[in-house]
């Protein structure tokens, strides 16, 4: 059984381009994942992050607005398919809101993966964006 993840998060006083580059750029997005990613901003290439535990493919790239990928994690196993994650960024007065949505993950690792979206990416991106040492817990 698959489960979809549906979160919206609000960043305040930022842009589109800011999240978009955090996620997109392979520098940044290291830097506040706290692990290796190799990440390109072309449609069709494979991505890499957390030093090969998450791996897919850019399915669809809108700069500043859209981020779609194919994404697995290293133990799931064989008979579960890809899941498919997006992002939606919207300028709203100063701030952006982030849709995501993770859409066929497995059932058990539903949870945790909710978690991990909050605990090592959003949480992280709005200390970033205020200035603030980035913390976050071990995998």
């Amino acid at each position: 059984m698959s489960k979809t993840i549906v979160q919206k998060v609000v960043f305040k006083n930022t842009t589109p381009d800011v999240l978009y580059d955090l996620y997109m750029n392979a520098k940044k997005h290291s830097m506040i994942a706290g692990a290796p990613c190799e990440i390109s901003n072309k449609v069709g290439s494979s991505y890499s992050v957390h030093g090969g535990y998450i791996k897919g493919k850019n399915l669809h790239l809108v700069k500043d607005k859209v981020i779609a990928q194919t994404w697995r994690a290293l133990g799931w196993e064989d008979s579960h398919v890809d899941s498919i994650f997006i992002i939606n960024l919207e300028q709203k007065g100063k701030d952006v809101v982030l849709h995501a949505t993770h859409s066929n993950v497995p059932e058990k690792h539903s949870e945790s993966i909710a978690k991990g979206w909050t605990d090592h990416y959003w949480n992280p991106w709005k200390q970033h964006i205020a200035g603030k040492e980035i913390t976050r817990p071990k995998m």
